[in-house]
């Protein structure tokens, strides 16, 4: 019988092993409401509307509570002065609303008014920039969602304060993707909002800032918002016009003129290439016209962008003018039939003024061109003479005025002696 040792093994008795920092924190238990009742505690002592003593307040409890872990929970009780739970209604634990609060805002709502509590939040995010993120990616795209829930006046808050972050840079307009759901959609709710939104934001920044920022968030379409029965152009127009934004529907025109733009550019060119009769074009440009009408100067400007582009220039230099001037010869009854009236006629030599001062392959040929084109019927001595003393771009205007000068006397004296 072998001898063995019945002997328990030895061990260290009295150790602790300490735990990291971070995996501590991440086994803590998730508590928003203790989280809310300290955050009430530091803002109960502070007298009513000194935003000042407020974000002093939060700044210095920042130091001790954990903002970070509790973020959608301190802007949650920052703009609507409670928690939230799924669904949009407050958390029912018998807890009273925050002192401080973008409910307390006055109505009905002002820009100014709101704008002293967004203030607190931008001065709060600047201290600790980690709270950005959480509010861009998940507080106010959970806010939007909740909208529906709301009486209008708070809307109203929430969107203005949402406008005046975005134009601050504490915001992306991506938040705005929420406001796209069907369910508030319907009853043009998303489409008052983010009115509400774009006018808070352009108190403070110009037009193109907003647009640009919308292109930042990804915001492509702003007929998203409108339910989908009235998703076209004119509704939208005629809805920001009606809420005072005349520059956001003058924008949106814009922008839809630009894409029209391009397709008419394209398709031109693809017809050309493929070899279409002119008069196959011209229906095809007309079928466009029809469906997603361009005004005409813009119009007019488009077929010869397209027309132009389809030109495969020599590389020799001197040969490109004879080459510019057969090829418009050959494409002027496209244009013709667009070219209705005086306005478009001038925008037409506008349009051709300005190539031919960006492309210089045919800069001394412009004179021979606007001959061409009168010759054609594209446009008449009156539309001529008419750029020529107060209607031409500044485009080089000296250098064509000269150039043009000769052809502008001639018809002069042939309209005088018509008159004769």
């Amino acid at each position: 019988m072998s001898q063995q040792s019945a002997a328990a093994k030895p061990s260290l008795q009295g150790v602790r092993i300490k735990a990291r920092k971070g995996a501590v924190k991440a086994q803590a238990k998730h508590e928003p409401s203790v989280f809310r009742d300290q955050i009430f505690k530091h803002l109960e002592t502070v007298p009513p509307n000194d935003f000042d003593a407020v974000t002093n307040k939060l700044v210095q409890a920042g130091s001790t509570l954990e903002y970070l872990k509790y973020a959608d929970a301190l802007f949650e009780i920052l703009f609507v002065g409670g928690l939230l739970q799924p669904g949009g209604q407050y958390v029912e634990d018998g807890a009273s609303l925050s002192p401080f609060s973008l409910l307390n805002a006055k109505e009905p709502v002002e820009v100014a008014d709101v704008k002293q509590y967004v203030e607190v939040m931008n001065k709060l995010i600047r201290r600790y920039k980690y709270l950005q993120r959480p509010l861009e990616e998940s507080v106010l795209p959970n806010l939007f969602q909740y909208m529906n829930r709301w009486p209008e006046a708070q809307r109203e808050k929430v969107a203005v304060a949402a406008g005046l972050l975005m134009a601050q840079g504490l915001a992306s307009a991506s938040c705005l993707q929420s406001l796209t759901k069907d369910h508030l959609v319907k009853n043009d709710l998303s489409a008052n909002t983010i009115s509400l939104v774009f006018r808070a934001y352009l108190s403070a920044q110009s037009m193109e800032h907003l647009a640009a920022a919308l292109k930042r968030g990804g915001i492509k379409d702003l007929l998203a918002f409108f339910p989908e029965n009235k998703r076209n152009d004119k509704t939208l127009d005629e809805h920001f016009r009606k809420a005072g934004l005349p520059q956001v529907a003058e924008w949106w025109t814009k922008r839809q003129y630009a894409s029209v733009k391009e397709n008419v550019v394209k398709q031109l060119k693809d017809m050309l290439e493929n070899g279409d009769s002119h008069d196959d074009i011209v229906a095809a440009i007309k079928t466009m016209q029809e469906e997603q009408p361009l005004p005409e100067t813009e119009l007019v400007s488009c077929i010869w962008q397209g027309l132009i582009s389809s030109i495969e220039w020599s590389a020799r230099q001197d040969q490109n003018e004879a080459l510019a001037l057969r090829e418009i010869t050959n494409f002027a009854d496209i244009l013709e039939p667009f070219c209705n009236g005086p306005k478009t006629e001038v925008a037409l030599i506008n349009t051709v003024q300005v190539y031919c001062y960006e492309d210089t392959r045919i800069i001394k040929a412009f004179p021979q061109v606007l001959k061409v084109l009168y010759n054609k019927d594209c446009i008449s001595d009156q539309a001529i003479i008419y750029w020529h003393q107060k209607g031409s771009k500044p485009q080089g205007r000296q250098h064509f005025l000269q150039a043009t000068a000769p052809l502008v006397k001639f018809l002069q004296e042939q309209e005088s002696d018509e008159e004769e």
